[in-house]
């Protein structure tokens, strides 16, 4: 017997290894023979098949688990019915010990379930006090596990939107905060004595004064669009007239909306005849704002040009300017149409010593966006060149 038992010992170890390698072998041979075709449909099959038996599932299911309950209560209450019927003991003791074993499971239940609703009510107390930051534990697979996710997704969004808030608030307040005090400057020397009211001085006061009525627009602006109140007025227009019409009124204001005269401005339309279908006003912020920030950030004597050519689809438009400037570097690239961006070395940084309130490029992506188009910043082996494509007709405006 001990010589049997030895040798079924010395057999087992290299048969069960055996009977590995068959089953891996198998497996990858099923793999590699069926499993590129029939490895998706039973993902999808086993995933339907979770999916139903969610409401039997105690631990997915709110239903599920009540329902348990009531079985486990059942069965309490059965068992010791069935104990006093066993063992003579009176009734009305087996009833207590029913009552107080359902109340514990009952209650052992109850805590589970409402455990999230506890958490995110004071989560909510939070919020109301204005802690965004309180987070819903997830752990549970059931519907109080989804509502907690919900929660949370609520308060992230929250959260950002308290944030870029503050944000704004504090950028506005610096915005506004520089031109004030550098015309409240120029009074106070006006008014000592320090410097007279002369042309020069005046006209530095005046600079300062439109700063702040752009500033102000770009606001004015930016809350229609956060509130939704802008509409798209789209038409049929010939390119070139339209955007020559642009280009001459940068030209006008140079000497006004920055001091940059040296700056020499091009335009490129083909063919020459080309139309498009958009929004003129929406559009004309967007070009007028791209042009404002290449001659700002162009070298003396430096040159913009505005290129338009047709898209792809019907009576579409792709607009590039282009200046010769420092660029923007790459990776400061997915900032540059946030508001008040402020990148270092790069135009995007309009706000930075530029009298520029780092709203245009902000307005120019709201405008684009409005039209169902993008804008880009598109790589250039000299300065800046910034895309921007409207779809035209084939596209209905988002």
């Amino acid at each position: 017997m001990t010589d049997l038992a030895g040798l079924s010992r010395s057999l087992r170890t290299p048969l069960v290894r055996l009977a590995r390698r068959v089953r891996a072998r198998v497996e990858r041979d099923w793999e590699e023979k069926w499993g590129p075709r029939w490895g998706p449909v039973l993902r999808r099959v086993w995933a339907r098949v979770w999916e139903w038996l969610k409401p039997l599932d105690p631990y997915r299911s709110v239903k599920a688990a009540l329902g348990a309950l009531v079985i486990v209560s059942v069965v309490i209450t059965t068992l010791l019915a069935l104990f006093a019927v066993y063992s003579a003991t009176e009734l009305r003791v087996i009833t207590i010990f029913s009552i107080i074993a359902s109340l514990l499971v009952t209650q052992f239940v109850a805590q589970a379930l409402t455990a999230p609703l506890d958490e995110m009510t004071e989560a909510a107390r939070a919020m109301a006090d204005g802690d965004y930051s309180r987070r819903v534990g997830q752990v549970r697979r059931d519907e109080f596990g989804e509502l907690a996710e919900t929660f949370n997704r609520m308060a992230a969004d929250l959260e950002a939107v308290d944030q870029h808030r503050k944000e704004l608030v504090a950028n506005v307040s610096h915005e506004l905060r520089t031109p004030i005090a550098a015309l409240r400057a120029v009074l106070e020397n006006v008014v000592d004595g320090v410097s007279e009211a002369d042309p020069e001085t005046m006209r530095t006061a005046l600079s300062q004064t439109e700063r702040l009525g752009r500033l102000v627009e770009h606001l004015l602006d930016l809350s229609r669009l956060d509130n939704g109140v802008v509409p798209l007025h789209s038409r049929r227009f010939e390119v070139w007239p339209y955007l020559a019409g642009v280009l001459k009124e940068a030209n006008m204001s140079k000497g006004s909306g920055h001091a940059r005269t040296d700056v020499h401005l091009h335009l490129d339309v083909s063919p020459p005849e080309l139309t498009a279908h958009a929004d003129a006003e929406r559009l004309h912020q967007v070009v007028a704002n791209l042009i404002d920030n290449a001659v700002k950030h162009s070298p003396p004597h430096g040159r913009v040009t505005v290129r338009a050519r047709p898209g792809e689809g019907v009576e579409s438009l792709e607009v590039e300017v282009l200046d010769e400037g420092p660029g923007i570097p790459a990776s400061e690239r997915h900032r540059v149409f946030e508001r008040f961006s402020r990148t270092q070395g790069a135009k995007g940084g309009q706000g930075a010593g530029d009298g520029g309130t780092g709203l245009g490029l902000a307005i120019a992506r709201w405008a684009v966006d409005l039209h169902g188009g993008w804008i880009r910043v598109a790589e250039s082996p000299r300065g800046c060149r910034i895309q921007v494509t409207l779809p035209g007709l084939g596209k209905a405006p988002g």
